[in-house]
């Protein structure tokens, strides 16, 4: 079955290559990019090439997105499943963020995605039928040093998939989520700073670790051979094509040492709820009306 596949981030690693390998399985593609010129004109000429369909969108500008949104609907005559990808990274001491800063991430990770849905969702439930792909993170599940802000927007993200999850299962819509571990990308170079150095006295030495800890960490992944962007693009193209409702809540994808730990955490989890759902008889909620 072809799908008719909406994807924001579509400048980024992960998006381009999925739009790619999607269009590449013979679905029908959209994909969105703040600008289609300037520094993202060589990417959207080549997603074009490919056979991705462009559309500009702002996913922090709800005005934008709806317009987006409308536009993609229009070009595809319909959409079924989302692929919300559009994201911001953060890296420094996390008292040297200032709360605007920290709102910048969230604006994007998590806002963005809310403005998203709202946008989309009134069609899925018009046509009874609809999937949700989240990217997430690996430290979306666990916290690491210098990284919290981020990890927070993720944290936030997976909240919202829950709930989306259950309130959405009864009107045909399922949700799922791809927890990438750190991928050797521009996107480590593009993250967020503090604004606020006025506090790195108090640290010291610690000042310096983000960088050197990211720049460690960067090096680390890219002697990995499998740890590169196009096993997302592969693990979203997977779930694209599993049968409807039968697809995975969780996949997680990662080759660094993190995929094991993260799954079982996400076991236990999902256990969990199962039990909690159960217990206040909600437990239909957890299973996809088809």
């Amino acid at each position: 079955m072809k799908h008719k596949i909406l994807v924001t981030g579509a400048s980024g690693a992960f998006g381009s290559l999925t739009c790619i390998q999607l269009a590449e399985n013979g679905h029908q593609v959209v994909g969105t990019m703040r600008s289609i010129q300037g520094k993202n004109a060589e990417i959207a000429n080549e997603l074009k090439s490919k056979g991705v369909q462009l559309v500009e969108m702002d996913v922090t500008n709800e005005e934008s997105v709806n317009e987006g949104v409308k536009s993609a609907i229009d070009r595809m005559e319909g959409i079924d499943t989302v692929f919300n990808n559009a994201g911001i990274g953060a890296n420094g001491i996390l008292e040297s963020f200032t709360a605007e800063d920290i709102q910048k991430v969230f604006d994007v990770n998590v806002f963005g995605v809310q403005r998203l849905l709202r946008a989309v969702l009134p069609h899925f439930r018009q046509q009874g039928k609809g999937t949700i792909i989240h990217t997430s993170s690996c430290i979306g599940r666990v916290t690491t040093p210098f990284l919290a802000a981020y990890s927070a927007s993720k944290y936030a993200l997976e909240s919202l998939a829950e709930g989306y999850r259950a309130e959405l299962s009864g009107f045909g819509i399922e949700s799922c989520i791809v927890e990438p571990g750190g991928m050797p990308t521009a996107f480590m170079g593009a993250m967020l700073k503090p604004s606020d150095d006025s506090r790195n006295e108090g640290y010291g030495e610690m000042v310096y670790a983000p960088d050197a800890s990211l720049n460690g960490y960067i090096g680390y992944l890219e002697s990995i051979p499998n740890q590169r962007p196009q096993a997302i693009a592969d693990a979203v193209a997977t779930l694209v094509e599993t049968p409807f409702g039968e697809k995975p809540f969780r996949t997680v994808v990662d080759f660094s040492g993190l995929k094991e730990p993260i799954e079982n955490y996400n076991n236990v989890l999902e256990q969990t709820t199962k039990g909690i759902y159960g217990a206040n008889g909600v437990d239909n909620l957890l299973s996809l009306n088809k």
